[in-house]
């Protein structure tokens, strides 16, 4: 099922068209305009669906087929990233700075000098932080912070949207730190949104959207309590 119609949101509803409603091309692109109210940003996840955008065009909502997915227990770190690990003094935190991870996110990067976390996404996503929704992982060296990730949230699934890193491998160890914390807890699933070679690198898996979807209704009907994602250290453990 798809569609080769672009779909108006309505200012005045939360509704999204079925996400199976999705361009082929671009990929997954379902619908434009709405607003990053934080009611809407949650259907959205709830249904699928992503706003990704550049700060100068329209609200763009997106549901790709097929989806970048990670089982958390199933993560197997490479080789590499373990003798990275176990060679220097790293330590991770849960929520300690989301302010500062989701700014740094927002940097160009040095191929592509625009990002499409603008001003206008930060204030949304902070306030889904302070509403107990979005969370971020900090990765540090030696006690100073070098690369962190946030998301979204809902039920049992954690909706990746964007990682950084100034030392290198600190993003994919911010990942690890993540996928530990998710077993931890009881989320499982991590949503990866597109299918890119980094994701890939990772141990990402490709799913149609249609599985994607009824993996997500069951597992956002489901809840996590809040109070475990408070401020923490996380203690990553090196098989």
């Amino acid at each position: 099922m798809h569609s080769n119609t672009l779909y108006q949101l309505d200012e005045n509803t939360l509704d999204f068209p079925n996400p199976e409603m999705a361009l082929r091309e671009p990929n997954g692109l379902l619908a434009i305009g709405g607003d990053l109210k934080p009611e809407r940003l949650i259907c959205a996840y709830e249904q699928g669906v992503f706003p990704w955008y550049s700060p100068d065009d329209p609200i763009l909502w997106w549901s790709p087929n097929p989806r970048a997915i990670f089982y958390p227990n199933e993560f197997s770190p490479v080789q590499s990233l373990v003798k990275t690990y176990k060679r220097g003094k790293w330590s991770f935190t849960l929520n300690t700075q989301f302010s500062t991870v989701i700014d740094a996110c927002s940097q160009s990067r040095k191929k592509d000098k625009s990002t499409w976390i603008s001003p206008m996404m930060k204030v949304a996503y902070e306030e889904l932080h302070n509403m107990g929704y979005a969370h971020s992982v900090e990765s540090y060296y030696e006690g100073e912070l070098v690369g962190g990730l946030y998301g979204i949230l809902i039920g049992e699934v954690f909706c990746g949207e964007s990682m950084y890193y100034t030392k290198t491998d600190a993003s994919k160890l911010s990942f690890w730190a993540l996928t530990q914390l998710c077993v931890k807890v009881g989320v499982k699933m991590i949503d990866g949104q597109i299918p890119t070679p980094h994701l890939n690198s990772l141990g990402s898996k490709a799913i149609p959207r249609n599985k994607f979807l009824i993996e997500l209704r069951k597992l956002t009907s489901n809840k996590i309590e809040k109070e475990l994602f408070k401020p923490q250290k996380i203690n990553l453990k090196a098989e």
